[in-house]
């Protein structure tokens, strides 16, 4: 089981990390280029295809087996009014996902995927970020612990969500400082606040980036300080994917900020993510670009807990399906390009 004694180890397994099998994504390019269509005519699909052989480690990829966690955590700074619903509902959603009544449910059933919820200390929000870290050290170890534990053996492709009242405004203090301008461009409505609720939470972000930011010197300082259970729990669960070559549908913002200070340590780190969707959140168009990654849908959504990332499990199954089920110009007696 993949595990971070301390800080150091953290930052150890950041710095190398593994990349994909060359080999097996050249087999399944040779593949690709011998199926009953012209090149590139499947466009990004066949990009998936070959995406999934290279962390797979088989020119042959499947998603048979894919995996969706939600992990669950309150946030000190929702006292500020940063939420349009009180905290008690994270600890409401999570019966509701363990009785199968939430979205990511019916999405995951859906799909195929075994979904399984895990809950941080509900009863123990974190710091507000306006006054304090939101995390302690042991705090921060024990939550990316928790994420990288959450990593099922066979894992073909791995789909991480979150929900925790709140986790919005840490989201957004996350890029603001990772990757600059206002409070307020990074911001948005979430669950629906209203313009007074909005200025509430740009202030908080401009005073956590005040009290924290001269502190966040690496991803695990960052993360401690202005993120949050759930937030540090996704970012431990998406390193100990890259680490087992486990490819990851990215999630929305909170899913992409929770990497955002892990690819800021070490930009190859997005290299084992493909990202799902667009966020109709404020900031996460500007987020994915700065990640470097091209999300396959835009439906505005902006409900968390790994629905989009849910959503785009049949393209990929679809893209793999093509790519292993189609016959070859041989295998159908078709005349090729000339």
């Amino acid at each position: 089981m993949i595990r971070f004694d301390d800080p150091a180890a953290f930052a150890a397994a950041l710095a190398a990390l593994p990349g994909p099998d060359a080999a097996s994504r050249d087999a399944a390019w040779h593949r690709q280029s011998r199926l009953t269509k012209p090149a590139g005519s499947l466009g990004r699909l066949e990009d998936i295809a070959l995406f999934m052989a290279g962390w797979q480690g088989t020119g042959r990829p499947r998603a048979d087996r894919v995996q969706a966690v939600v992990f669950a955590g309150n946030h000190g700074v929702a006292a500020q009014g940063v939420s349009a619903y009180p905290p008690e509902v994270t600890a409401q959603m999570v019966a509701n996902f363990e009785a199968g009544g939430a979205a990511i449910n019916a999405l995951t059933r859906a799909c195929g995927a075994e979904l399984s919820v895990v809950a941080l200390d509900l009863d123990r929000p974190t710091g507000d970020i306006t006054r304090e870290p939101a995390m302690s050290a042991a705090d921060c170890l024990d939550a990316l612990n928790t994420g990288a534990a959450s990593l099922k053996a066979g894992t073909q492709l791995l789909l991480v969500g979150e929900m925790g009242i709140g986790n919005t405004t840490p989201a957004a203090a996350l890029c603001a400082q990772e990757l600059g301008g206002e409070a307020g461009a990074w911001v948005g409505r979430g669950t629906g606040l209203d313009d007074r609720g909005l200025a509430r939470k740009a202030a908080a972000v401009e005073a956590a980036l005040a009290l924290h930011g001269a502190a966040c010197t690496d991803a695990f300082e960052t993360l401690r300080r202005l993120g949050g259970r759930e937030i540090a729990a996704m970012a431990g669960a998406i390193l100990a994917a890259r680490l087992a070559r486990v490819p990851v549908l990215l999630d929305g913002f909170i899913a992409s900020a929770a990497i955002l200070p892990l690819a800021r340590d070490n930009p190859a780190f997005t290299d084992h993510c493909i990202a799902a969707h667009r966020s109709a959140e404020a900031g996460h168009g500007r987020l994915l670009e700065a990640l470097g990654l091209e999300p396959l849908l835009r439906l505005g959504l902006r409900l968390g807990e790994a629905s989009g990332a849910a959503l785009a499990v049949p393209i990929v199954q679809a893209a793999l399906a093509a790519h292993n089920e189609m016959a070859t110009f041989e295998e159908a007696a078709v005349a090729g390009a000339r």
